[in-house]
């Protein structure tokens, strides 16, 4: 079951570092790729690092998407297209963290 909760971290993972890339932000970005890496140690504190990680990723898109559309209604541009796109971004986001919970670590290896 584990396997099928890694995409979606990887996901959004390549999703906010490429948000960060775009702003100019590349060591924020490699960090953000770096993100799933965390898992590979199989231990609960890693999990949770990177579930609290995830909710900061949404929450930086959150920030984004209000943002964004704020620019664009200041200008009168259409945003509603934006603010979809980018509320999905958020619900895949925090989807990604409230998934990762079913990760289990392996109960032969000590902590």
């Amino acid at each position: 079951m584990n396997f099928l909760c890694i995409p979606p971290v990887i996901i959004s993972s390549i999703l906010i570092s490429a948000h960060f890339m775009r702003g100019g932000y590349s060591v924020a970005a490699v960090l953000c790729l770096l993100t799933p890496a965390l898992l590979l140690f199989n231990r609960t504190w890693a999990i949770r690092i990177v579930q609290i990680l995830l909710v900061l990723f949404a929450v930086e898109w959150l920030r984004t998407l209000f943002h964004h559309v704020q620019v664009r209604m200041e200008y009168e541009m259409p945003w509603l297209r934006l603010a979809v796109i980018l509320g999905v971004v958020v619900l895949f986001t925090l989807a990604s963290g409230f998934w990762s919970r079913r990760l289990t670590v392996n109960e032969t290896q000590s902590s």
